[in-house]
């Protein structure tokens, strides 16, 4: 038996999984600055926007239910929502349907910080994926379903 590393790709440049890494590490290096100046982590962000759109767009959402939108964790996203309701960036208040669950209402403030790093990031993602088509964001999203 070969116990010898084989690869069928041709080099690290060709496996899909090690561009994807590189590319995700890349990107993220490009949120990081984009969201230094609003004093927000990526997932602060990600969780805040998440919130402001399900509020305007459905109900003012669970932390249950944004951890779905998000994708993100529940327990991480207790932790990062308490984080920006201590800034003053969201409220959360009891769910008048279950006593256990906390609703998350984006404030004033949150909004405002908002509106500026959205700006901020989306010039940042436009920038970034400026060498790809619409085709990578439909492929993207093929590959979450």
């Amino acid at each position: 038996m070969n116990d010898e590393p084989r690869s069928r790709w041709t080099g690290p440049g060709r496996s899909p999984g090690f561009l994807l890494w590189r590319v995700t590490l890349a990107w993220q290096r490009a949120m990081r600055a984009a969201l230094a100046p609003h004093d927000l982590t990526h997932v602060q962000f990600v969780l805040l926007a998440s919130a402001w759109w399900l509020g305007d767009h459905e109900e003012p959402p669970t932390q249950q239910r944004l951890a779905e939108q998000a994708g993100a964790d529940t327990m991480m996203t207790s932790q990062v929502v308490r984080k920006l309701a201590d800034r003053g960036l969201v409220n959360r208040s009891p769910d008048p349907h279950d006593a256990r669950a906390l609703r998350i209402v984006v404030t004033p403030e949150g909004r405002e910080v908002l509106a500026a790093a959205l700006r901020d990031v989306e010039q940042a993602d436009t920038e970034y994926f400026a060498a790809v088509d619409d085709g990578f964001v439909d492929g993207l999203s093929r590959l979450l379903r």
